[in-house]
């Protein structure tokens, strides 16, 4: 069942006078479980439409419209599904007090990976979920593999239900599905030859497994070594060995690399980042890979355009993992401008090392890094940071930063040239 949040003007919900909050129950006699139903089913150009206003009457509108003709009915969003996986690495167990709301919320929802890309394990799909994501040709996912040995995976997801993983992808891309997928690399977990492993396990299951992403494992204060802990520099290292044996073999035998280390192997590696051929086009940047390398190419392309800025005080706060790539860029940036620049890697409070992402930095923290400041000066912070409401990890709204910074200009940005090119 689905609820109706909004509807289009001029549209045809609108001329039948649908109402917000009215329920639809079936289309074409077929039960609708959701938005994802909702959105197939209404692909039908003549449709019978069942519906329960909020008063509680029952109606049944008979629809034919024009081949692309919008109904206008907008729904609102499905409940969604919770994990049902105690992963030892799981980064919710290391949040502090304090952190947004919505952060607390252990989310593991196929149609969030169908809509949005976000990464799911499929451990709380049944049978029947299953042949729904057959039927309806729910592709690409993002599956959270981890480990293809059963027992490594069900070890760290703690799920007795875990170890399915393989026949799972299996059944899915002998299906015609298509899977973008990762692995959370635990050192001491699924390192060394369990990473292996599922290189070739998931190589083995052909086309339809479009890519895998190998993340370093992320924690806070709050979780390290309970009982997880980061890799070292040189076990970083030997996973992006490990991963470039990958690509080899499918640069070799299909003409694309497939498999990725992500951004903060590298860094962790104490290694440059891969040029942009590395990622062939891929978008996995929400995952961590080829950010830093998108970040890097649109300074080199934009800074020779960027406007002169002579006098003006400018500085960067950024996370420590991004501070030296930040600083190396600074005698270029200056170069171009005219301004003085300063880059300030901000440590983070909130969660504690090992969190060094900029992206995770709280508002309280970039306002005790605040510099000196006078009229003219700005100071630029990571967009990546902030929600969509304009609030930190930490609660704290944009605009209290923005005081705090006062008379400085804030400014938050994905990528420094674009930022500036916006003023």
């Amino acid at each position: 069942m689905v609820r109706i949040a909004e509807i289009e003007s001029g549209t045809i919900a609108d001329e039948l006078e649908l109402q917000i909050g009215t329920r639809i129950v079936r289309i074409n006699g077929e039960r609708v479980r959701d938005g994802i139903d909702l959105a197939f089913m209404l692909a039908e150009a003549d449709i019978e439409l069942e519906a329960v206003s909020p008063s509680g009457e029952r109606v049944v509108y008979e629809i034919e419209r024009e081949p692309g003709q919008a109904l206008g009915i907008v729904p609102a969003p499905d409940k969604i599904r919770e994990c049902a996986n105690e992963c030892v690495f799981c980064f919710i167990d290391g949040n502090p007090p304090g952190v947004r709301e919505s952060l607390w919320l252990r989310d593991d929802d196929f149609r969030l990976s169908f809509t949005y890309g976000s990464y799911v394990t499929l451990t709380n799909l049944g049978p029947r979920g299953f042949a729904r994501l057959i039927e309806q040709r729910i592709s690409p996912l993002y599956v959270s593999v981890h480990a293809t040995e059963p027992d490594v995976r069900v070890r760290l997801l703690k799920n007795r239900t875990a170890g399915a993983i393989l026949d799972q992808l299996r059944s899915l891309t002998a299906s015609g599905l298509e899977v973008h997928t990762q692995v959370v690399l635990c050192p001491e977990w699924n390192d060394g030859d369990h990473l292996d492993r599922t290189i070739d396990d998931l190589w083995s299951l052909g086309d339809g497994v479009l890519s895998l992403s190998v993340v370093p494992v992320g924690l806070t204060r709050y979780n390290e070594g309970r009982p997880v802990r980061p890799l070292t520099p040189e076990e970083a290292g030997t996973a992006i060995a490990q991963v470039e044996r990958g690509r080899a073999r499918a640069l070799s035998a299909r003409g694309q690399g497939w498999c990725y280390a992500a951004d903060e192997l590298y860094l962790g590696a104490g290694r440059d980042v891969p040029a942009a051929a590395y990622y062939e086009g891929s978008d996995l940047t929400e995952n961590g890979v080829g950010a830093v390398r998108a970040f890097l190419d649109a300074f080199e392309r934009g800074i020779d355009g960027v406007a002169r800025r002579e006098g003006t005080r400018m500085t960067i706060l950024t996370g420590e993992s991004m501070g030296p790539i930040l600083a190396g860029l600074r005698p270029e940036l200056e170069r171009a401008t005219g301004a003085t620049v300063q880059v300030r890697q901000v440590e983070n409070r909130f969660y504690g090392r090992p969190t060094t992402v900029a992206g995770l930095l709280a508002g309280r923290d970039l306002i005790g890094a605040l510099p000196e400041r006078r009229e003219g000066d700005l100071v630029l912070v990571p967009a990546e940071a902030l929600n969509q409401d304009g609030l930190f990890i930490d609660s704290v709204p944009f605009t209290e930063l923005e005081s705090a910074a006062a008379p400085a200009r804030v400014v938050a940005g994905h990528e420094i040239i674009g930022t500036l090119a916006a003023l």
